[in-house]
């Protein structure tokens, strides 16, 4: 049996990754490590409470102590870290905090993984460590050249853990998913943004004239890519994993508008956030040769998501209240509405 750590697992894709584990792997048992900050939900892990092959432990990766107690305690064999301070508008105004976390904490893991022996750790990255991609795709080969604190801080976790595994044969695999959508992603981001304001008929705050790329990827198919890996990734190795899905943010909110039958005139064009990259796209052939693809169309993803985030108004209301209404504020109250040509 497998006993894997996972670390930020209340959180939007580490939640989804330990329910897509705890519904396929009949030979494993999942330990859930999160520190419950506002992007960790304890509601995105409701149900999971009587499941025999599942632990929530409430701690920080940068707790040493913890980490190597509930490693010990639990005989911890694999580790998927996804614990970390993930969006770029907040790291633009709290950027010490992801320093931290995705930094310092992630090299807390790999100290505890080479102590205590190990099999796989997997440390799951983004593609804006590669930069703005103005033309053509990354690869796994490409130089880091991130552009916010955010993808910063993420490319020091990624070199740190490289940095393990030529040091110290430390089993690092690294993972660069694209953007993705899907249930349990917190209002902050672009999509839950989008779609909630737009049931409450609030304005789609758009940076600048809307056409930055990205390429968007359905949670579970990126929970998929992730399992794959933990039998067939290869220790040292990079794998980009993409929803070839690449589309305009202006094209996504007009597809969300579609979806709730609300009128275009809901998307206010704003001034943009600085050092706004333009266009990410990776390349996933890599993965794609172990077997993986992703499942979902654009219309499909953001189709599912939509309706999601339509039925679970219980979830997302009263996440959209106290902090994240102060944080909304701090954002976008400064932002003037601009007028495109």
């Amino acid at each position: 049996m497998k006993r894997i750590l996972v670390t930020g697992g209340a959180g939007f894709i580490g939640s989804n990754f330990v329910r897509y584990l705890l519904e396929r792997r009949d030979n494993c048992r999942v330990i859930v490590l999160d520190k419950l900050t506002y992007a960790g939900n304890p509601d995105n892990l409701l149900g999971l409470e009587d499941d025999p092959h599942y632990l929530f432990v409430k701690g920080d990766i940068c707790d040493a102590a913890l980490v190597r107690k509930v490693i010990s305690e639990e005989k911890v064999d694999t580790i998927v870290n996804f614990a970390a301070e993930t969006h770029v508008d907040r790291s633009l105004m709290e950027p010490g905090a992801f320093i931290m976390t995705d930094v310092f904490g992630t090299y807390v893991l790999l100290e505890a993984a080479k102590e205590h022996g190990i099999e796989k750790i997997i440390q799951v990255s983004t593609d804006e460590v590669y930069g703005e991609v103005k033309e053509g795709s990354s690869r796994e080969t490409d130089p880091l050249a991130p552009r916010s604190p955010y993808s910063a801080s993420k490319a020091g976790g990624d070199m740190m853990a490289r940095a393990y595994w030529i040091s110290h044969g430390v089993p690092v695999v690294i993972t660069r998913a694209s953007n993705n959508v899907g249930p349990y992603q917190h209002p902050e981001k672009l999509v839950p943004l989008f779609v909630t304001n737009a049931i409450d008929d609030l304005p789609l705050p758009v940076y600048g004239d809307g056409l930055q790329v990205r390429d968007w990827l359905y949670v579970t198919d990126h929970c998929a890519a992730i399992d794959l890996l933990l039998d067939k990734g290869q220790p040292g190795e990079v794998y980009n994993i993409g929803g070839d899905n690449e589309r305009e943010n202006l094209r996504v909110a007009e597809a969300i508008l579609e979806l709730l039958a609300k009128p275009r005139d809901l998307i206010r064009h704003v001034t943009d956030r600085p050092g706004h990259d333009r266009r990410y796209s990776v390349h996933s052939g890599k993965i794609k040769g172990l077997g993986w693809q992703p499942a979902h169309g654009f219309e499909e993803a953001i189709t599912k998501t939509v309706r999601w985030y339509r039925d679970n108004e219980w979830w997302w209301r009263k996440i959209k209240s106290g902090e994240y209404a102060e944080y909304y504020q701090q954002n976008y109250g400064h932002r003037e509405t601009i007028m495109l040509d």
